[in-house]
């Protein structure tokens, strides 16, 4: 038959054809088809590739038949080249004859190291069928090249030539399983692909808008850097604890734990990651607050995520005998209303308990051991009791910049528009890093009419972003083009109600509210439709709606408005809001709200006796929008909204306990040892009160906190400053009487943080920045300021981001400025251009005591042209190239330093390449100064013998 005459046969019979294959349920047929197409070359790699065949059951072939087709391979061999070329001709022949043997193929690729455990993983997944198992085998062979492929050919040789078979055990489903999975993974697919809006009026698609943040390991982690993707979550980077099964993701409010989570379930439900997780079991700790009942873990799993049609019990069986096989997911720890304990010890998952009992025991692992379970908190939730049972943990920042220019790009189709929208932000540094939080990014994103129409009056605060939001939600309901300027007026019913919900549910750290909690604060179903609330997608409730808000920072919101617009607010409630301790003692006995709570849920606060961190968190963000809210700014929209002397009164209430507040931190402060500097360690509250200064927007309220702290060194490290918390601090500090030493090391201060710092550079003497994610074009900004600022003379930039361009600029600082005195800058990516740059200003400075380099690449290069710039520095008191590649010529130039130098006491070149000849340099070079006091050199390419001798020699050099 012509080949013409086949293709028309094939398309006379395609109905036939395409029932064959699908009538099975299973992609076997087609996989088998697929193999031959490639066997004969009728099919090239990249179109196999492009062909998706999803997981199923192995089933029996329909109508087809495969004798025959296979008849060829051995005339194909006379062509054949390669190893690789043969897994291709011969895969049909491979496939069948693999399916006995996987793990002994594995082995052997594994011993020749062509394969990690992590490959062997891949293609021992037991969602896989045996022939599938062994074509996912071949295609990972295949990618690792002829070697590779050589051996998988040996091996099968051998085990032909000695007649042997492999049969290993492997895990195999149930049926009933693969339907559940299929049910389950519809169900978490639903509930993932879309974010709403507008009270669940409106959704978008999680494709269209999902942005990637910063996701990072612990500072604890030293060996892995950089941004870490979904895949890498439950990865085995960063693991601290291999015998803990917990991964832990905390961040911020609105930093986006909630929304990476919702990522992470679509994806995997999609078949597009995390595969080898046979089922995901996905929890909101919110929700299962309402959960009241006693339960046993095969009941927590079923009714909270889906329920298994038919064989629960041999199901839950499979999940006890294969954990690896499973993810646990629980979104919000933090909100959960009992603190973390692992006092309470569970085994048995047929046993019933508690539900906090059995997530407590989950995540410490006395539960289900082995399952891979992945949390989201934020920070202040995560004790050390925690802490010793994760794996490991992980920090989500919220956006980079580049991530807000994406996401405002995804977020508005119209290129013109967000382009507008990027201008706007770029003109408003405070805004600008106000949407490194990604809720707030999304506010600003959505309310774009508003921010493009607001010219000078543009958002300055988190206050003016979230009442930007509110006024855009007014607008979305209203009939008008445009509101009028009593748009809250017309809307303080609505306010007041939502705002009573919020309040009390604050007070008693509830988010989820029945209709009967929406009654009893006035809720209407008009307030319902403005958007602020959304339905709750509680699956253990089968009776009524549960609702919340569109995110807990809103609720927070709401909560400050009706503290400074109700006329129920008791008069002691603002300075209870600033010591939240008092706050929840006082309003949870005293507010009708909490006789609608479930008695079990009183029994346990008077139990706990303490608020959870998370309450006395959100607690805090209300304090922060009380303060905005009652800025002089902000009171003409109260006007016939509330009498002014009340607004006035509970302002002066706000500022009292500011200035309380900050006293408080300042007694703390300790007197300095004889001989040191003054300096205060601030806690996280004392960044809070900062915010809430600047929130009120009034420079008087600054100036008077900062007229009575007198220290010389203020230290905010691991305090979680990002651009945010810097633009409020530069606010406040910039009215500092005296210059302060500023050390904000290990934190997300970013290139937009560096920038909100600006403003009270000429009040700091030295700036520590170590850790911090900045880039040269951070430097860029930092320097061109810090040039014109008198008291700036010390920086410390350890663990950035920074290469050789950001020299140029520490080059220009060095000639512009003869009293700097320190520049660190180790462990960043400079060369030895970098250095000949720096060198450069070098030549020009006679200031400079402090140079730090260490953990860069300058190399000999980099060595001697610093060397020539300062061999007559009569300042430099201490230099170091630590781990830069200094070899002996390095060394015998540094030498030329040691010989004139007057004023050099310690020179730094541990971990390097210098030899015997290097350090006898370094030792006649000693001979000449008596001033040196000690050169490191350890880890070099010397001997035990050449040490031994040298440091007898010389008693300066430490080995």
């Amino acid at each position: 038959m012509t080949f013409g005459g086949k293709k028309e046969l094939v398309l006379k019979q395609r109905t036939e054809i395409l029932h064959a294959l699908c009538s099975s349920g299973s992609a076997e047929l087609l996989e088998r088809i697929l193999d031959i197409l490639l066997a004969h070359g009728e099919l090239i790699w990249e179109e196999y590739q492009d062909i998706q065949v999803p997981v199923l059951p192995e089933a029996q072939g329909v109508g087809l038949s495969f004798s025959g087709c296979c008849s060829n391979l051995e005339e194909k061999k006379k062509y054949q080249g390669t190893s690789t070329q043969i897994l291709l001709t011969q895969r049909p022949s491979l496939v069948s004859q693999l399916q006995g043997c996987i793990d002994g193929a594995l082995k052997a690729l594994v011993i020749s190291g062509h394969f990690s455990s992590a490959d062997c993983d891949d293609v021992r997944l037991p969602i896989h069928t045996p022939s599938q198992q062994a074509r996912r085998f071949l295609d990972h062979v295949r990618s690792k090249g002829e070697l590779a492929a050589k051996v998988v050919l040996q091996f099968i040789q051998q085990k032909q030539e000695s007649g042997s078979q492999l049969n290993e055990d492997t895990v195999t489903p149930p049926k009933e399983l693969f339907k559940y999975q299929k049910k389950l993974s519809s169900s978490v697919s639903a509930q993932s692909c879309f974010l709403s809006t507008y009270g669940g009026t409106s959704h978008m698609s999680l494709d269209d808008i999902y942005t990637e943040g910063q996701l990072e390991l612990s500072h604890e982690c030293v060996d892995v850097h950089g941004p870490l993707g979904v895949e890498d979550i439950v990865g085995t980077a960063g693991t601290m604890n291999k015998e803990a099964d917990t991964v832990l993701v905390s961040g911020d409010a609105g930093s986006g734990k909630s929304t990476l989570l919702q990522r992470l379930h679509l994806l995997w439900a999609r078949g597009a990651a995390l595969q080898d997780f046979l089922l995901i079991f996905p929890f909101s700790c919110r929700r299962l607050n309402s959960e009241h009942r006693e339960l046993s873990v095969q009941e927590l799993l079923f009714q909270h995520c889906c329920w298994p049609d038919r064989e629960q019990e041999e199901i839950f069986q499979f999940i006890l005998d294969h954990p690896h096989l499973i993810l646990f997911t629980f979104d919000g720890l933090d909100e959960l209303k009992q603190s973390f304990s692992d006092e309470h010890r569970l085994c048995c998952p047929t046993q019933r308990a508690p539900v906090h009992i059995l997530l407590f025991n989950l995540i410490q692992g006395s539960l289900m051991k082995g399952v891979r379970k992945v949390v989201t908190s934020r920070p202040e939730a995560v004790g050390p009791v925690l802490k010793k049972h994760l794996r490991k943990e992980a920090f989500l920042k919220g956006f980079s910049p580049s991530g807000i220019d994406y996401f405002v790009r995804k977020h508005h189709r119209d290129p013109t528009v967000a382009a507008k929208v990027l201008e706007s932000l770029q003109t408003n540094t405070a805004l600008l890093g106000l949407c490194h939080s990604p809720v707030l990014c999304w506010i600003v994103s959505q309310c774009y009419k508003e921010l493009l129409g607001c010219g000078e009056g543009s958002p300055q605060t988190i206050t003016d972003v979230y009442l930007m939001i509110l006024q855009h939600f007014f607008q979305h309901q209203s009939s008008q083009s445009t509101l009028g300027i009593g748009w809250l007026q017309e809307n303080l019913e609505t306010v007041l109600h939502l705002g009573q919900l919020a309040f009390e549910g604050i007070a008693t750290s509830c988010y989820i509210f029945t209709d009967r909690d929406l009654e009893t604060c006035g809720v209407t179903e008009k307030d319902i439709c403005m958007g602020f609330l959304i339905q709750s997608k509680d699956m253990s409730s089968t009776h009524s709606q549960r609702y919340e808000f569109l995110h807990v920072t809103l609720q927070c919101f709401f909560s400050g408005l009706y503290i400074v617009l109700s006329n129920d607010t008791d008069r002691s409630t603002i300075p209870k809001l600033f010591e939240p301790k008092g706050m929840r003692e006082a309003d949870l006995r005293s507010t009708c709200f909490s006789a609608c709570l479930p008695s079990t849920y009183q029994q346990e606060q008077v139990l706990e006796g303490e608020s959870t961190a998370v309450e006395t968190l959100n607690l805090q963000i209300t304090a922060t929008f009380v303060s905005g809210l009652l800025s002089q700014r902000h009171q003409s929209l109260w006007i016939h909204c509330c009498p002014s002397a009340v607004i006035e009164k509970r302002a002066k209430q706000v500022v009292r306990c500011l200035s309380k507040g900050m006293q408080k931190h300042f007694k703390s402060i300790p007197q300095p040892v004889e001989g040191e500097k003054k300096s205060m360690h601030a806690m996280p509250g004392f960044v809070w009160l900062i915010k809430c200064i600047y929130e009120m927007q009034e420079s008087r309220i600054a100036k008077d906190a900062m007229s009575k702290l007198e220290v010389d060194h203020l230290k905010l490290t691991y305090c979680k400053i990002g651009p945010v918390e810097c633009t409020a601090l530069a606010y406040v500090l910039q009215h500092l009487k005296n210059p302060v030493g500023l050390q904000l090391d290990n934190n997300s201060v970013g290139d937009v943080g560096v920038e909100q710092l600006l403003p009270c550079m000429h009040i700091c003497n030295s700036l520590y920045l170590r850790n911090n994610n900045i880039t040269d074009e951070g430097i860029r900004k930092l320097i061109a300021k810090g040039v014109q600022c008198d008291n700036f003379q010390k920086i410390a930039l350890f663990n950035n981001q920074l290469t050789d361009a950001c020299t140029q600029h520490f080059s220009h600082l060095l000639k512009t400025k003869q009293d700097f005195l320190s520049i660190r800058l180790g462990n960043n990516n400079i060369t030895a251009e970098g250095a000949k740059q720096l060198a450069e200003g070098l030549k020009f400075n006679h200031s400079l005591q402090f140079l730090g380099l260490w953990g860069n690449e300058i190399g000999d290069a980099g060595a001697e042209a610093l060397a020539s710039a300062l061999e007559s520095s009569k300042s430099l008191v201490w230099l170091s190239l630590v781990g830069n590649g200094v070899g002996s010529a390095g060394a015998c130039a540094l030498a030329n330093i040691i010989k004139n130098s007057t004023s050099l006491e310690e020179l730094w070149l541990t971990e390097n390449c210098i030899t015997r000849t290097g350090v006898e340099c370094l030792i006649q070079a000693l001979k000449h100064n008596t001033h040196v006091k000690s050169i490191w050199l350890r880890n070099n390419y010397l001997s035990l013998e050449e040490v031994e001798e040298m440091a007898q020699r010389e008693s300066r050099l430490v080995f």
